[in-house]
C-alpha cells in the first residue's frame, strides 16, 4: 500500500501530541466524563447481577461461574436468560474479594478505568483503520492520520451513550468485551507486522492468538464474536487492498481475473478459513452450553418481534435502527429502559415515523456508495471499515439472526459507537479540507461539541448514581413507559413512601393493563394498608394473566388468609409451591394458615419444610417454638429452640422464645441467661424485659423482677399484662415489708 494513499489527515487543527501523551489525554477525558459516578450505588440490573448473585460470594464454589448465567441462574433452567459471561462474573467476584464485600466504589472505579483504557487503545485501532499497517525502522506502528484518529478517540471517550455501560456496574460486560475486541483486532494486525504486501507471509500464531482473544471477548459478552467479521473486513480491504466494487464487476463479467488469483494466493483464504473454523467452534460451544435452547422472551420485552405481519415487523425493526442511530447522533434523550410503550409500534405504512426509516437508509446508501464507488481509495477503505465497525458489532442486537429481549438498549451501542466516531471524525476532517476558509469555525464547533458531550456525560453519570435519580430522569424521556413508573414506585416503596408509590403503580397498570409485577407490588401495599378487597382483586387478576407467577399466588394466599378464606388461601399457597418447588416463604405462610385453623401438626410440618429449604428462616423456627410452647409440648419446644440457635446463634427472637420455654420448665438459670443475651442484642425490647421480670418474679428474685418490670413499662407503658404483674409484685413487696419485724 503506497504511503501517498494513506497519510491524508484532512488538516484538522488539533495539537500534535506524541503517542503516549495522546493516549493520556484521551484517557483523561474519559475519566473526566464519568468520574462522578465512582461512589454511586448498585442500581437497576446491578441488583440481580451483583447484589443477589450468589456466584460472587467466596462461599460459592468457583466452578459455579462456568455453569451459571450472568445472573447466577443455572443455564439449563427455562427461566435463564442464557447470557453466558463467566469472565465478567469473575471480575465481579474479584471486586467482592478485594473490597471484602458488596462495596460499590471498587466496582465503579474499575468500570471507569476500563473505559479510559479502551478509549486510549482506540487511537491505535483508528490509526490502523485509517492509515493501514506501516512500521518504521524500529518496528513501531506509524500513524499517518494522528489528528483524525485522536479526534475520533476523543469523540468515543466522551460519548454520552456510554453512560449505561460505564456508570452502571452491569455494563462491565460491554467494557470487557470491547477491551478484548480491541486486543483481538490489534493482535490480528500483528500477523502482518513485516508489511502489507500480498506476497509477504503472515503469522499463523498471531491469527490463532487473535481468535483466542475473540473467545475471551465472547466470554465477557456474546457480541465479542463479531470481531472476527471486523478482522475479515480489515484483511480484505486493507491487507489485500481489494476494491469490492471492481472485484464484483470482474467476477460478474469474468474479466481480468489475474488479480483475483493473486488475492487467493496471498493467504487470505487460509486466514478466513481459520477464523471461520474458530467462529463456528465458538458458536457450537455456546449452543451446547446454552442447554435448553434460546431464552423465552415475551411481547413485553420486544413487541415488534411478535407482530404477525412480516412487513410491519421489518418496518418496526428498521424504526428501532433509526432510533439507535439517533442516539448516536444526538444522545440527549437517554433512558435506562425503552420497553413497555416507550416506543409505540408502527402499525401502518402511513405512519409519519416512516420518514425516519427512509432518512436512515438514504444516509446509509450514500455512505455505502462512497465506500464502494469513491475514486479515492483511502476514503473508500476508511468509510468501508467505519461502516463495518458500526454495523457488525450491532448485528447480534438487530433481531436479524434471533429475537432479542429488548427494544433499544444503549449498552449494545458501546462497540458500534466506535465506528460512528470514526466516520464522524473522518467526515469533519474532510469538511475542513473542502471548506478551508471555514476551518476555524469548524474547529470551534468540534471543540464545543466535545465540551457538550463531556457535560452531558457528567450529568448522565450523575443520574446513574442512585435508583431514585435514574428512574425519575426517565419520566421525562419515556412518560408512556409502564416499567419506568413501576421502578419509580418500587423505589419509593423501598424508601417507605408507600402513598406516593401507589400512584406510580396505578399509572403503570393503567399504561400496561397486563403488567402483573405492578399488580403484585400494588396488591402488597394495599394489603399492608388493610385494603384487602382491592388487593385480592388485583392479585387474582395477576394470576389469571400469568398463571405461573408463583410470588403472586403466595401473596394472594396471604390476603385470602386475612379475609378468612382459608380454603382459597390453601389452594393459592399450593399453587405457588407447585410452580416453585423450593419456596420457603410460602411454606412459612402456609404454616400460619394451618395455625389459624388449629391444624397444629400441619403447621409444624410446613414450618419444618421452610427451615429445610432455608435453614436461617428465623420466623419459621420461632413460630415452631411458640406453637409447641402454647400447646404444652415444652420438651419438644426446647429441642427445636436449641436446634434453631445452633444455626442462628445471634437471633434474639428465638432466644426470647426459648427463654420462655425454659422458664416454664423451671430451668431458671438457663432461661435468665438467654433473656440477658437477647437483651444485649436488643436492649430496647419491652416484652423481653417484661418476661424476664416474670421469670425473676417466679424465681423469687423480687427486686430484679421490679427493676425489669419498670424498664418494660418505661419502654412500653401499654404492654399487655406487665402493669398488672408489676402491681401484683408491689403488693407482695409491701406485704413482705409489713411482715418484716
Amino acid at each position: 500500500m503506497a504511503l501517498s494513499e494513506v497519510y491524508w489527515d484532512h488538516q484538522i487543527q488539533l495539537p500534535k501530541l506524541p503517542p503516549v501523551q495522546a493516549k493520556l489525554a484521551v484517557a483523561l477525558v474519559a475519566l473526566l466524563c464519568f468520574l462522578n459516578s465512582y461512589d454511586g450505588e448498585f442500581v437497576f440490573d446491578d441488583s440481580e447481577a451483583i447484589v443477589n448473585n450468589k456466584d460472587l460470594r467466596p462461599a460459592t464454589p468457583l466452578n459455579n461461574i462456568w455453569r451459571n448465567d450472568f445472573w447466577g441462574s443455572n443455564l439449563s433452567s427455562n427461566s435463564s436468560h442464557k447470557s453466558y459471561r463467566p469472565l465478567t462474573v469473575l471480575t465481579f467476584r474479584l471486586n467482592y474479594l478485594l473490597a471484602g464485600g458488596l462495596h460499590p466504589v471498587g466496582f465503579h472505579i474499575l468500570n471507569i478505568i476500563l473505559h479510559a483504557v479502551i478509549s486510549a487503545l482506540l487511537i491505535d485501532v483508528y490509526a490502523i483503520l485509517i492509515g493501514g499497517l506501516a512500521y518504521d525502522e524500529d518496528g513501531k506502528l506509524l500513524n499517518y492520520a494522528p489528528k483524525t484518529s485522536l479526534l475520533a478517540a476523543f469523540f468515543f471517550a466522551s460519548h454520552p451513550v456510554h453512560a449505561e455501560s460505564v456508570a452502571g456496574v452491569v455494563g462491565r460486560a460491554d467494557l470487557l468485551c470491547a477491551l478484548f475486541f480491541q486486543l483481538s483486532f490489534l493482535t490480528y494486525c500483528k500477523a502482518f507486522r513485516t508489511g502489507t504486501k500480498r506476497d509477504e507471509r503472515f503469522s499463523v500464531q498471531w491469527v490463532v492468538v487473535s481468535i483466542l482473544l475473540c473467545a475471551a471477548a465472547m466470554l465477557c459478552k456474546e457480541q465479542g464474536i463479531t470481531v472476527l467479521g471486523v478482522n475479515a473486513a480489515f484483511d480484505i480491504l486493507l491487507i489485500c487492498n481489494v476494491n469490492v466494487y471492481e472485484l464484483s464487476q470482474r467476477l460478474l463479467f469474468r474479466k481480468n481475473l489475474q488479480d483475483v488469483r493473486e488475492i487467493l494466493q496471498s493467504g487470505l483464504l487460509t486466514r478466513l478459513a481459520l477464523m471461520t473454523f474458530g467462529g463456528l467452534s465458538m458458536l457450537y460451544a455456546r449452543w451446547r452450553i446454552m442447554g435448553t435452547g434460546p431464552p423465552a422472551f415475551t411481547d413485553v420485552d420486544n413487541p415488534a418481534s411478535f407482530a404477525e405481519n412480516v412487513f410491519l415487523r421489518i418496518v418496526n425493526y428498521n424504526y428501532y435502527y433509526s432510533l439507535n442511530a439517533w442516539l448516536l447522533l444526538c444522545p440527549w434523550w437517554l433512558c435506562f429502559d425503552w420497553s413497555m410503550g416507550c416506543v409505540p409500534l408502527i402499525k401502518s405504512a402511513t405512519d409519519w415515523r416512516m420518514v425516519w426509516l427512509l432518512l436512515l437508509w438514504c444516509i446509509l446508501i450514500g455512505l455505502i456508495n462512497q465506500a464502494l464507488c469513491s475514486q479515492d481509495s483511502q476514503r473508500r477503505r476508511t468509510i468501508s471499515l467505519g461502516l463495518v465497525l458500526l454495523v457488525v458489532p450491532f448485528l447480534p442486537a438487530s433481531n436479524v439472526f434471533f429475537r432479542v429481549g429488548f427494544v433499544i438498549a444503549e449498552r449494545v451501542l458501546y462497540l458500534s459507537s466506535a465506528g460512528y466516531c470514526l466516520l464522524l471524525a473522518y467526515s469533519l476532517g474532510h469538511c475542513c479540507y473542502l471548506w478551508s476558509k471555514y476551518r476555524r469555525l469548524l474547529c470551534v464547533s468540534v471543540l464545543v461539541l466535545l465540551c457538550v458531550n463531556v457535560a452531558r456525560c457528567a450529568l448522565r453519570s450523575h443520574q446513574w448514581r442512585s435508583e431514585q435519580t435514574l428512574f425519575t430522569s426517565a419520566l421525562a424521556v419515556c412518560p408512556l413507559n409502564a416499567k419506568v413508573h413501576y421502578n419509580v414506585g418500587k423505589n419509593l416503596a423501598d424508601r417507605g413512601n408507600s402513598s406516593a408509590a401507589i400512584a406510580y403503580y396505578r399509572e403503570a397498570v393503567r399504561l400496561h393493563p397486563t403488567y402483573v409485577h405492578a399488580m403484585n407490588n400494588l396488591g402488597n401495599i394495599l394489603k399492608e394498608r388493610n385494603e384487602l378487597v382491592e388487593a385480592e382483586q388485583l392479585l387474582s387478576k395477576a394470576v389469571s394473566i400469568q398463571s405461573d407467577f408463583a410470588a403472586a399466588w403466595m401473596n394472594l394466599g396471604i390476603i385470602q388468609n386475612s379475609l378468612w378464606k382459608f380454603e382459597h388461601a390453601e389452594r393459592s399457597y399450593w399453587n405457588a409451591i407447585r410452580l416453585r418447588k423450593k419456596y420457603p416463604d410460602c411454606y412459612y405462610n402456609l404454616g400460619r394458615l394451618y395455625a389459624d385453623q388449629n391444624r397444629h401438626v400441619d403447621a409444624l410440618n410446613a414450618w419444618r419444610n421452610a427451615t429445610v429449604l432455608k435453614p436461617d428462616h428465623s420466623l419459621a423456627w420461632n413460630n415452631m417454638v411458640i406453637l409447641l410452647d402454647n400447646t404444652g409440648n415444652l420438651g419438644q419446644a426446647e429441642l427445636i429452640g436449641r436446634e434453631a440457635l445452633r444455626i442462628l446463634p445471634r437471633d434474639h427472637t428465638i432466644m426470647f422464645s426459648l427463654a420462655n420455654v425454659l422458664g416454664k420448665l423451671e430451668k431458671y438459670k438457663e432461661s435468665e441467661s438467654f433473656f440477658l443475651h437477647a437483651l444485649q442484642i436488643n436492649p430496647d425490647s419491652a416484652s423481653c424485659h417484661g418476661n424476664l421480670a416474670v421469670l425473676y418474679h417466679r424465681w423469687g428474685k423480687l427486686e430484679l423482677a421490679k427493676k425489669h418490670y419498670e424498664l418494660s413499662l418505661k419502654l412500653d407503658p401499654d404492654a399487655p399484662g406487665t402493669k398488672d404483674n408489676y402491681n401484683m409484685l408491689r403488693r407482695k413487696l409491701d406485704q413482705l415489708k409489713r411482715q418484716t419485724p
